[in-house]
This record gives structure tokens, C-alpha cells and sequence, in this order.
């Protein structure tokens, strides 16, 4: 685990970021998600946690989202919503999912939430759950780390194309920023260039 030279807070406030594992730089997938043809939206198949303000915003686009969607709205999400400081708004809930896949997941490729907000001029990044944006890279107490299928090996896409790093990193410049991307930036250099950010 690397030490990073400060904390870094996502833009709505948490999660704050001040370590990061290094084998987001060296472990490898195959980024180019819409030119898969192989995986099925593997992914997308068990649903996902998701901040209550997502939610909340996904709740607010109406009946003509919902019908998009394919599933009530009632239907959108499974179980309690939990309090987790790490969270944005406090708190996450869990997408749900539905014949082995999550119920925003599009029967044909991809992700509705994100398709109806590039149809519709949105940012995504406001409806969309933060831990899918990032994926393969998620947030645990403060770090950085490859998500739970890389490191088991479950992702099928897993072992060639761009680094985790690589894959997600404009993704982490619109969530955490400029400073943080180029102290990231620095380290998948290598231990001196990230020594030399540091003076």
C-alpha cells in the first residue's frame, strides 16, 4: 500500500482517498468495454451498491425513464439503505438484480442509467453509482484497491489491456481531481518520478 503525500476528497465530500494499493498500476483488463464481445456484461450481474443521492436523482427522471428501464420503480433496489461514512451523501443502498443480471443493465450492452444520460445530455456521474463509474477500482477505509473480482480472478476481462490505473483514470480525474490524478500519474511512472512530485 502507498502512502499518498495527502488525503484526497471526492468531489461531494467522501470518499476521501489518502492511500492507494499499487496493483491498480500492474494488474491489467480489457478496458474498451463497448468493443467486448466476449463477457456478457459479466459485471452487471449481481447488482451494485449505490449512493442514496444516486437514488434519490434516478427517482426524479420520471416515467419515461422507468420505462426505459423495463422494471417499476419500486423494483429499482433491494434491501435497507445503509449508513457508511465512506459513502458521498452518508449512506448506499444496492441496485437489485434480476435474472442474473442488475435491473439497470441493458438486455443488449451496458448500462441504461448511463445510456439515458448521454441520450439526454445529463452527467452521469450524478445518477450513476460511483462504484460502478470506478469499477475495476473501488474505495475501502480511505484506499484505493482493485475490486474484489480482479483480485479473484472472476473478471473475465482480467490479464490483458490497460492497467486498472489507466482504465479509470479520467474517471477518478472528474471524482477526485487534478492533484490527485497527478500524484497517481507519478507513481504508475515509477518510484522515482513519484519521489520527484513530492518536492
Amino acid at each position: 500500500m502507498i502512502l499518498l503525500s495527502r488525503s484526497y476528497p471526492c468531489g461531494p465530500g467522501a470518499p476521501v482517498i489518502d492511500r492507494v494499493d499499487e496493483r491498480i498500476f500492474t494488474l491489467r483488463y480489457f478496458a474498451a468495454c463497448m468493443d467486448c464481445g466476449f463477457c456478457d456484461d459479466q459485471c452487471c450481474s449481481y447488482g451494485v451498491d449505490i449512493d442514496a443521492a444516486n437514488m434519490a436523482a434516478l427517482r426524479t427522471l420520471g416515467p419515461d425513464f422507468e420505462a426505459f428501464v423495463g422494471v417499476t420503480q419500486a423494483d429499482w433496489f433491494a434491501g435497507e439503505t445503509v449508513s457508511d461514512s465512506e459513502f458521498p451523501s452518508g449512506a448506499y443502498g444496492r441496485t437489485a438484480a434480476r435474472n442474473g443480471k442488475c435491473v439497470f443493465a441493458d438486455k443488449a450492452r451496458g448500462c441504461r442509467i448511463h445510456a439515458w444520460c448521454l441520450a439526454h445530455g445529463l452527467d452521469y456521474h450524478r445518477f450513476k453509482p460511483l462504484v460502478s463509474t470506478l469499477f475495476p477500482v473501488t474505495f475501502e477505509r480511505g484506499a484505493l484497491v482493485p475490486s474484489a473480482e480482479v483480485l479473484d480472478r472472476t473478471l473475465v476481462c482480467r490479464g490483458e489491456g490497460l492497467t486498472l490505473y489507466q482504465g479509470v483514470r479520467g474517471e477518478l480525474l472528474t471524482y477526485f481531481g487534478n492533484g490527485f490524478v497527478t500524484e497517481l500519474d507519478a507513481i504508475a511512472r515509477g518510484p522515482e518520478a513519484a519521489k520527484s512530485q513530492l518536492c
